[in-house]
């Protein structure tokens, strides 16, 4: 049963309305985005991650070793983006189990971090919002409850929201961007996409969005924790606006339009 504290876009649906001809619309990504998933949230869904790839990937009696594990999800986030993707064409698992266990998180609301003045933020900028999000539906809707922003977004895109053509097509899938503008009926160049993620930003660049990078939350530059960032983030050539903050984004607005 999905939540209906607002209006939950299954992507094909409900079109933006009342947007001006000048105002742009917003694609907010959540985790590591809105809220600082890095603290705590993240290391719990990468342990329930494992626990679950362990027992997949392992012959039945005995769960895979952690080095199988690790080499197939960063196997499957470089080749298809998200490791559910590789789990599902590679090991047939449900989609809808794979995320419910690895989502399993108790006390949430104690992990959540966040900064003053989001709402504040989202009031300010013009133009409709949207999140955008690869985490599932009943995830997000809780953290995006705790955090106290769900009036400020006109539709909830979730993982589960994102099938083109019978198939799963999370971010980056490019073939889910184009399907989301024109079902919305919005032109590329009038989108921002605010993201943690640069393949996510790149992606959307190339159907013609324009980006904004956050970087404050980001820890590691892989999905098991092995490569660290690089001191200095650079900017690359597909973002247009790099901040550290999404608070930071109002004093931007002129690269962005």
């Amino acid at each position: 049963m999905f939540p209906c504290w607002f209006a939950i876009a299954f992507l094909f649906r409900s079109p933006v309305s009342n947007l001006t001809r000048s105002a742009p619309l917003w694609l907010f990504d959540l985790d590591n985005t809105l809220h600082n998933a890095s603290h705590a949230i993240f290391p719990t869904i990468t342990a329930n991650m494992n626990v679950f790839m362990a027992r997949v990937l392992g012959d039945g009696a005995t769960p895979a070793s952690a080095d199988v594990v690790n080499a197939a999800r960063l196997d499957y986030w470089k080749r298809y983006g998200a490791t559910l993707l590789g789990m599902i064409k590679h090991h047939q698992v449900s989609a809808a189990d794979f995320l419910h266990e690895t989502h399993q998180i108790e006390r949430l609301e104690d992990l959540i971090r966040y900064e003053r003045g989001l709402a504040r933020l989202l009031k300010r900028l013009p133009g409709q919002k949207i999140l955008l999000t690869n985490a599932p539906t009943r995830y997000s809707t809780d953290v995006m409850r705790h955090l106290g922003l769900r009036r400020h977004f006109s539709h909830h895109i979730a993982i589960e929201n994102m099938h083109v053509h019978g198939k799963l097509r999370p971010k980056p899938s490019k073939l889910m961007l184009r399907r989301l503008l024109r079902k919305h009926g919005v032109a590329a160049q009038r989108c921002i996409l605010v993201e943690d993620t640069l393949a996510n930003l790149r992606t959307a660049k190339q159907v013609g969005m324009r980006t904004a990078w956050v970087t404050q939350y980001l820890r590691m530059a892989d999905p098991i924790s092995v490569a660290p960032l690089p001191k200095k983030l650079k900017r690359p050539a597909y973002v247009d606006v790099k901040v550290k903050s999404v608070l930071q984004l109002p004093r931007c607005m002129n690269r962005l339009r």
